[in-house]
């Protein structure tokens, strides 16, 4: 299998305490990794770490072979993400926010514009500025714009936050499908434990800075009865040592 995400002794210390400390993962082609735990727990810091938008104290993190600290546009040529929110020009359309998006990539054309808003079940709105966009809406104009490139990578920082039941099982969709499909690798974080249980295939617990255990979702619903059970078990295991 190819190795498309390798976090490598990762350690980011606030003055507050908080951080994460010798975060080690590895994940591969096609892979839905879910980044599982409560908030503040380091999943944003980390996710930042690994789109350059902040350094590390140590350690390195590598996407598709090249290192984000030292071949920074290298690393994230193949990378779509949203980090903490998914931002857009208020006074622009949906299909204007998508074509401005466009002028940073190689070969995205009207046709590839109109392809992402069908996927996201944007078309509807296409024409309509972003200022009257709900939480759900900008956060699917946001995922549009991070898959907009084709790229082999999507790294999305709480992506069901703001989205109704309808629109979590149409993300689950989209996000399934690109991995099924085009075999894009996803790195999600969350801390709403049912969405990563039915969209994940593989799920790292991250709790006070530290990765508690990593493991595919199978297996750990092959020995507990939810992903909520196993991740009450690991915190708890975790609190007695």
């Amino acid at each position: 299998m190819d190795k498309v995400i390798e976090i490598s002794n990762l350690n980011k210390m606030y003055k507050n305490g908080r951080g994460i400390v010798d975060i080690n993962l590895e994940i591969y082609k096609g892979d839905i990794f879910g980044f599982l735990g409560p908030n503040g727990a380091g999943k944003t810091t980390t996710m930042k770490i690994m789109t350059g938008l902040i350094k590390p104290n140590s350690g390195d993190v590598k996407i598709l072979g090249h290192s984000v600290i030292e071949e920074f546009e290298k690393a994230m040529s193949k990378v779509g993400c949203i980090i903490e929110t998914a931002e857009s020009y208020q006074y622009l359309t949906a299909y204007e926010n998508l074509k401005q998006f466009s002028r940073y990539y190689k070969n995205i054309d009207d046709k590839r514009i109109e392809e992402v808003l069908e996927i996201t079940d944007m078309i509807k709105f296409k024409n309509e500025k972003t200022r009257k966009f709900s939480l759900g809406m900008k956060q699917r104009l946001g995922i549009a714009a991070a898959i907009l490139s084709k790229p082999e990578v999507v790294i999305l920082d709480e992506p069901f936050n703001g989205l109704d039941v309808e629109g979590m099982i149409d993300m689950r969709n989209i996000i399934k499908n690109l991995a099924e499909k085009e075999k894009t690798t996803f790195f999600i974080s969350s801390h709403l434990i049912h969405d990563v249980e039915l969209t994940c295939n593989k799920i790292g617990i991250l709790y006070n800075g530290k990765i508690l255990n990593v493991d595919t979702t199978k297996n750990i619903l092959n020995n507990y009865a939810s992903l909520e059970n196993y991740f009450v078990s690991e915190v708890g295991r975790n609190d007695r040592i």
